[in-house]
């Protein structure tokens, strides 16, 4: 019996988004085609130049967006940035600094200390009960 491995490809959607960019800023042959996994290895190790541009100034997706201003994607929405943002833009609205952006680092800022918190509080009864 002879063993058949079959290539695992993707849709050029979760691709982009395994790399972090915006589709629809990536090149037609890339959006029309199917990625392979070798494929987005390689993106990964030797990013062609439109992938280091894409990433270096956008636009960039939802999640980058958040992740670089520091909220989260339903703060962006609250906040009204509903289309991808450049580089650009992003450092002008840190410059800027909106009371909704203001706002929702807070929020954000809450949330990780909350997640901080429990996360202790596991691993402080987790100890617990390993000493009884």
């Amino acid at each position: 019996m002879t063993s058949h491995q079959n290539t695992q490809t993707m849709k050029p959607a979760t691709a982009a988004k395994k790399l972090g960019v915006y589709l629809e800023a990536t090149p037609v042959e890339f959006r029309e085609g199917v990625v392979t996994r070798a494929e987005l290895n390689t993106l990964q190790a030797d990013p062609p130049a439109w992938l280091r541009d894409l990433r270096r100034d956008g636009p960039h997706p939802r999640p980058v967006v958040a992740a670089k201003l520091g909220v989260s994607i339903a703060g962006l929405h609250r906040g009204g940035v509903t289309e991808p943002l450049t580089t650009e833009q992003i450092e002008t609205l840190k410059q800027e600094r909106p009371e909704w952006l203001e706002r929702e680092q807070a929020v954000q800022a809450d949330v990780r200390k909350e997640a901080a918190r429990v996360k202790k509080l596991h691993a402080d009864r987790a100890e617990s009960a390993e000493r009884d």
